[in-house]
Formats: C-alpha cells, sequence, structure tokens
C-alpha cells in the first residue's frame, strides 16, 4: 500500500519547502510503519507528500537526500525538569529525587539567571537527541519558558505547582501553607495567559505531588485545570516515602485522592508510576489516564514500574527523560529491557514498535496533540528527526526500526525539524551558540554548588 496525497493535475508543479528523498521513513503509523528510500515533502510546516517517490514535476526550496539515513517522527518528552541539569551526575547516586534529598542544591535556591542558563542546557541537550516536545516543569517556569521558546522547539511548560514548604521537605518537615499554594497557582495561570495562542507552546499545570499538595490545594487546581481544560502533570508512587506519607494523611493511594479531587481523568499525566497498586493500574485506565514512564531514572535508583501490568490494563503510556540525561532513544531501550526483565522473557507484548509508539504517538496522546503531531502521516505537522544509520552500529539495514531501538543512540541524530524548521542541522543547534549554552550553564551550577561542590570540582 503506497500512501500519496491526491494527485496533483498533469505538468502543475508540485510546491514543496523541503522535500526529502532516499531515506527510510519510520512513520510510527500502524497504516505504514515503514518506508523504504521514501519521499516525504513539506509545505507550510505540514507533511504535504509521503510516498515511495516524488510526484513528476515539483518544485522544491531545498532537497535532501539522505540515503543511509532514518526518518522518524519528532520524540515527545512529556515529564522534564531542565534546571537540574545542575544536579546530573550526582543526584542519580544518592538514591532519591533531588527535590527530598539534602546536600544538593535545591530549586529554592535557583535564581531567575541561574534558572535560565540551566533550562537551556537541559533543553539544548533534549533537542539535540531528537525531542521535539519538551514537558518541563520546575521553578521559573516564566524565565525557562522564554529560554526554551528560543530554541525552536515544541513546549509543554509549567511551574512547579504546590503548597508545601519546599525549602523544608528535604530535612523531612512537610508543611503546608495557602499562600505558597495561592502563589504558585498564580503564577501558573499567568503563564498560561502569557503564551496563549502561540503556536509552539501549550502552557501545562505540573502538580508536584499528593505529598507535596494538600487536598483542597488539588481540587483547586483541578478546577482550573478543567475550566482552562488544561493537561496535568504530576508525580505518582515515584517513592515510598510518597506512599507512606499519603496513606497517613488521607488513608489511601495517591491515585485514589487524585480520583477523589477530580484530577484523574484524561488529562492527567502520571509521571514514575512505581509504586501504584493493580487497583490504582484499573481506576487510571477506566479514568483514561496517562502514565509516563521514565525507565532510566527509576532503574538508576534500583527500581522499575509494573509497565507490563500497565500497559495491560489498557493504559496509554508514553517516555520522558526527566532528570538524568535527554536521550530518548536509550529510554526506548532501557523501556523495552525493564519490560523484559519483568516478563521474564521475550515476547509480543514488549517489541520495538511497542516503545517506539510511547516515544511518539504515545506521548502526543498525553499531552492532547496526537491529530498533529507524533507521526508521519500527510496533513501532521513536520517534527521530524533525521538520524545517520550509514554509521557501523546502525548497519545492516535488516530491520531499521529494531536497529534504531537496539542499538542507536541520541548522537546518532543529524537534523531535528520542529513545524517544518530546522532547528538542529549538522547536530548543532542554529539558533544558540551551544559552546556559549554550556558554559553559561557551568558556571550557574557552580554558583549552586558552592562550597558543597568543591568535592567534586577541582
Amino acid at each position: 500500500m503506497t500512501v500519496t496525497p491526491q494527485a496533483p493535475q498533469s505538468n502543475v508543479p508540485v510546491q514543496f519547502d523541503l522535500l526529502i528523498l532516499d531515506a527510510i521513513v519510520l512513520t510510527a503509523d500502524p497504516v505504514r510503519p515503514e518506508l523504504r528510500s521514501g519521499a516525504l515533502g513539506i509545505r507550510d510546516g505540514r507533511i504535504s507528500w509521503l510516498a515511495d517517490s516524488p510526484p513528476a514535476h515539483y518544485q522544491a526550496r531545498r532537497t535532501l537526500r539522505l540515503p543511509g539515513h532514518f526518518v522518524t517522527p519528532g520524540f515527545v518528552n512529556p515529564h522534564v525538569h531542565s534546571i537540574l541539569s545542575m544536579v546530573r551526575g550526582v543526584a542519580a547516586d544518592l538514591g532519591f529525587a533531588p527535590s527530598y534529598t539534602p546536600g544538593i542544591p535545591k530549586g529554592t535556591q535557583v535564581n531567575p539567571e541561574q534558572a535560565r542558563a540551566l533550562a537551556r542546557l537541559g533543553a539544548v541537550e533534549a533537542m539535540l537527541f531528537g525531542s521535539t516536545v519538551i514537558g518541563d516543569n520546575f521553578v521559573h517556569a516564566d524565565v525557562t519558558t522564554e529560554a526554551m521558546e528560543e530554541l525552536g522547539v515544541r513546549l509543554c511548560p509549567s511551574w512547579r505547582l504546590h503548597d508545601v514548604d519546599f525549602a523544608k521537605v528535604a530535612n523531612g518537615d512537610w508543611h503546608f501553607d495557602a499562600a505558597i499554594g495561592a502563589q504558585t497557582l498564580r503564577a501558573g495561570m499567568d503563564l498560561q495567559a502569557r503564551w496563549q495562542g502561540h503556536p509552539r507552546v501549550k502552557v501545562n499545570l505540573a502538580a508536584h505531588a499528593v505529598d507535596t499538595c494538600s487536598e483542597d490545594f488539588l481540587r483547586e487546581l483541578a478546577a482550573l485545570a478543567g475550566a482552562h481544560d488544561m493537561v496535568v502533570s504530576t508525580h505518582l508512587g515515584q517513592s515510598k516515602v510518597e506512599v507512606e506519607r499519603v496513606k497517613a494523611r488521607t488513608g489511601r493511594t495517591s491515585t485514589e485522592v487524585l480520583e477523589d479531587v477530580g484530577l484523574l481523568n484524561h488529562r492527567l499525566m502520571a509521571g514514575h508510576c512505581i509504586y501504584v497498586t493493580p487497583s490504582d493500574i484499573q481506576r487510571m485506565a477506566k479514568a483514561g489516564a496517562h502514565a509516563i514512564h521514565i525507565p532510566k531514572c527509576n532503574a538508576a535508583s534500583g527500581r522499575m514500574a509494573p509497565t507490563p501490568a500497565i500497559k495491560r490494563a489498557g493504559v496509554n503510556m508514553a517516555l520522558a527523560t526527566d532528570t538524568q540525561h535527554g536521550d530518548m532513544v536509550e529510554l526506548m531501550r532501557w523501556t523495552l529491557a525493564t519490560a523484559r526483565v519483568q516478563t521474564g522473557g521475550v515476547d509480543d507484548e514488549w517489541q520495538p514498535h511497542h516503545v517506539f509508539h510511547m516515544a511518539t504517538l504515545g506521548g502526543a496522546k498525553a499531552l492532547g496533540m496526537d491529530h498533529d503531531i507524533g507521526s508521519i502521516a500527510l496533513g501532521k505537522k513536520a517534527d521530524l528527526v533525521v538520524f545517520n544509520a550509514n554509521r557501523p552500529h546502525l548497519r545492516p539495514h535488516v530491520n531499521p526500526l529494531g536497529l534504531l531501538v537496539h542499538t542507536a543512540q541520541g548522537r546518532d541524530v543529524e537534523m531535528v525539524i520542529v513545524d517544518g524548521d530546522i532547528v538542529v542541522e549538522n547536530a548543532l543547534p542554529t539558533r544558540v551558540d551551544m559552546e556559549r549554552v554550556c558554559l553559561e550553564a557551568e558556571k550557574a551550577a557552580r554558583e549552586l554548588w558552592g562550597a558543597e561542590g568543591k568535592r567534586y570540582w577541582l
């Protein structure tokens, strides 16, 4: 079956802004998942041609012949804290989420200038590895959204929303303050007003977690999300501490609390889902909530989410990098491996196309954007990633999707396209100076680590 647009009038050239020829196109579309040596045309930011060959008559502002390259949909990375690049290489070996861990820099210590520098570093990294959508949430989201928007990437940002006093949490003190909750919600809605209508920015609401958000606060957030039809991101079942504190405070699981306050629905993106019960999973499935799987962060702390049970229940799953790195390709591999460890072998339920779906269409669905992005199909927005698959570790091309999942790396990305615009070319960002981004982030991190950082820096 060949997927083609309506045939053009004879002898009238079909117009393209960009035409990609000779590449292997991995579409993430079950109708036709792969085109060998395909022709992919872009016009006005959308995919206007997808076939085995170009039209007989065409004109293109730019033509790229890419034999031996893979073209995929842009990866959708819906749960990221780019500022936490400041604790990379340290927090992963301390066993717990950075916000709960004493002795390392916290979001409450970050000033706007530092936030801007660190967020750009995290976002540039994710973009270079093929993420065309970054769902970033943390402190100073007003500043960081402006910084990341300059890269040309698609954003789904939010403030970190909570009413706990985060300055005390790392010391084991969960103190709730209505004034803190009001301030964070106000900031969250101000961000929504600031970016409403932007073609590449869709603001979300990020309720940090049930242990750091009181029930009254969550109800207020649920009402805002419903009134403005906004996606809500949260951490769900990410730690035993969360499970125990929520149980002691409410007598219920975090999932049950989210259901009671009106947040467990099709707009909810639940990050981690490590400590969820069979009943929790069924509640998520019934409500249409989405599980955001973060396999490398989970596994690095010695834990695995019960993804086979979550998938079997019919819960939509997406993948996200969270804090340790921005490589969605590596995440697909971790997802496949950790699921097979739990099932005890290789079966038809966990194959490369399943995790590829999670990294693309699954994430788009979680964000309510699957009608526009997440797969390569006629009429969809041209969010694309080009991999150089001429390298030894990506040969031979017997099964391109299997190669992508099992042996590729984010560093194989040569080009990233968002809305038809090239934002990464020759493995470098086109809109910012990468070296400057790295140097500014290094300076900000050293400032935040202060005397404690002397343990790590010479």
